[in-house]
């Protein structure tokens, strides 16, 4: 007998986690579907472990990383305290076109990709929701900020986001924390850009998921700059100490792990979705589970991906393929091109334990001027930062004895330096998509993504302007021995590949409907990244926190007028 619930969700990372609170504290009943082991925060959060005790000091084990996470390794998180965080490359293939790369992270447990991300949350404004109608690239949203606007005010309100307001139209604020503080260079450095460019571009600290101050019963940061091993005292946001702990409260929704969604089930004679099919983890058995809706949240890709194998008589091309939208208009952001330079002085000062932050630096390219290189925008994440050379210098020092060892104890700081590393926005190109591998399957013999994405000549502009702008700000504002970057990574490093199952104002051009419906299957939702129809600059998790439960909220009217 199949089970029954009144909804399911599949994945339970920052949107599943949020579709799971809001449906559950809604009063429905509530499967919660994780491919992954579920986790426990006091066995498996590696926070304030110190390196002696890690068989690899941190560092990995290099060979098993490549033999099973080549591809994972690429991101910095995925080291000897959080590789567990990231799934098996091996188990979890993936194609490429040859000559073009796509570095696709991912994590496979109770939380997702909540456990590890940067915690940057930044709103959308109307200069993005507009962009695709005003330059022609991409379809129109169906949604503005007045529309969202509430939702970002909810989900901010209860992750606990710090930082400073700024009063910018097109980086709107919310109801933040105190936010944390920047080190006497950051200052410096933002006297300098301020009085060199008469206030038009302006500095403040990362507005970012880590508490400033005790929130919701979880504690202040403390610093210890380990995030992306977990935090045993939940002092940032992720679903398995927020969103997933509340849902569970509600005594109404259950969370299933070592569930890996094969399909989502069509039946042709009721015309709908009846509910999810699954490959038991461990067992390899089929199951299937029924329910009155689905949230697909399994992240961006891995949602399209559901959906293309969803195949049925009224769906041959997979749900929500029955136009040329579903798989197309991937988009990430580029990264890793910028500047650095030396910030004169501040000798006398350092750093006190490891701030969980960096500065950003709003955009600035085509928000009142249209420059005439490229569409749309880019902003900076960076820092400033003092270099320390501790006891690892004695590998390379000359020296020997106890007089040695106890210089080595005493750090040598270095000069501070500020960092300026931009994140540009990438057009919606149908080129870049995703489909069905014809031959590849993974370890649960269920058929893979085929990716192809490459840069293309907007972006390549941005990356280009956005390390040259860099140095000239920095320059600018005082800094000397200038040096600019361009690490030239793949599309997918940034970890905010969006699109592929994008929201849109007709059936024809879009897969979503305003309220992240299917199209094709009212009891669908889809709200993780795979919604996005652009990609503005800004980092995109917020956005799906407040899309996934402005369509909770949709989807339990909806069923209260009967019409789910």
């Amino acid at each position: 007998m199949r089970e029954t619930f009144d909804a399911i969700v599949i994945g339970s990372g920052i949107a599943g986690g949020w579709a799971a609170k809001e449906l559950s504290e809604k009063g429905l009943s509530v499967l919660v579907l994780e491919a992954g082991r579920t986790i426990d925060p006091a066995r498996d959060y590696l926070m304030n472990a110190p390196a002696f005790e890690m068989d690899y000091r941190y560092l990995g084990d290099q060979r098993k990383l490549s033999a099973r996470q080549a591809v994972q390794r690429k991101c910095y998180a995925c080291d000897e305290g959080a590789a567990q965080f990231f799934v098996d490359d091996v188990d979890n293939p993936y194609t490429t076109p040859e000559g073009r790369p796509f570095d696709w992270i991912r994590g496979r447990q109770l939380g997702g990709k909540s456990i590890m991300w940067g915690r940057q949350c930044y709103r959308w404004s109307d200069l993005d929701f507009e962009a695709n109608a005003k330059d022609g690239h991409g379809t129109d949203w169906p949604i503005r900020y007045r529309d969202i606007a509430s939702w970002y005010d909810y989900v901010e309100g209860y992750a606990g986001i710090s930082g400073e307001k700024l009063g910018l139209a097109h980086l709107p604020d919310g109801p933040f924390l105190p936010p944390m503080e920047m080190t006497c260079s950051e200052r410096w450095f933002k006297d300098g850009l301020t009085k060199a460019y008469q206030g038009k571009r302006t500095l403040t600290v990362g507005r970012v998921a880590n508490l400033s101050q005790a929130h919701q019963g979880r504690a202040v940061c403390h610093y210890c700059g380990d995030c992306h091993r977990g935090c045993t005292t939940a002092s940032y946001f992720n679903s398995v100490q927020t969103t997933l702990v509340d849902a569970l409260a509600t005594g109404r929704c259950r969370i299933r792990p070592f569930s890996v969604v094969q399909s989502v089930a069509w039946d042709d004679a009721k015309g709908k979705v009846t509910g999810v099919r699954v490959i038991d983890a461990q067992t390899m058995e089929a199951l299937e589970f029924t329910s009155r809706i689905v949230f697909v949240c399994a992240s961006a890709l891995e949602s399209t991906r559901i959906l293309l194998n969803s195949k049925s008589r009224a769906h041959p091309n997979g749900l929500g393929g029955n136009n040329e939208a579903l798989g197309r208009y991937l988009m990430d952001h580029t990264m890793q091109t910028g500047a650095s330079g030396n910030v004169p002085g501040f000798e006398d000062q350092r750093t006190f334990g490891s701030r969980p932050n960096g500065i950003y630096l709003p955009r600035f390219r085509n928000v009142t001027e249209a420059h005439p290189d490229f569409l749309r925008g880019y902003a900076y994440q960076g820092g400033g930062y003092r270099s320390v050379a501790g006891w690892q210098r004695g590998v390379t020092s000359e020296g020997f004895g106890a007089d040695f060892k106890r210089a080595l104890k005493v750090p040598q700081y270095g000069s501070w330096r500020m960092s300026l590393g931009g994140f540009g926005e990438c057009l919606p190109h149908a080129e870049n998509r995703v489909t069905i591998d014809p031959t590849v399957v993974d370890k649960w013999g269920i058929p893979v993504l085929r990716i192809d994405m490459q840069w293309r000549d907007n972006e390549r502009a941005i990356m280009k302007d956005a390390q040259v702008a860099a140095a000239e700000m920095l320059e600018a504002a005082g800094c000397t021995d200038v040096e600019t970057y361009d690490n030239k990574t793949a599309p997918g490093l940034t970890i905010h590949e969006m699109g592929t199952a994008r929201m849109g104002k007709e059936p024809k051009t879009s897969v979503l409907n305003k309220w992240n419906q299917l199209w094709d299957a009212k009891n669908v939702f889809v709200t993780d990244g795979a919604c996005m129809a652009s990609s503005a600059c800004q980092n995109p998790s917020i956005t799906y926190m407040a899309l996934t439960a402005r369509a909770a909220d949709y989807a339990v009217r909806a069923i209260q007028r009967k019409e789910l």
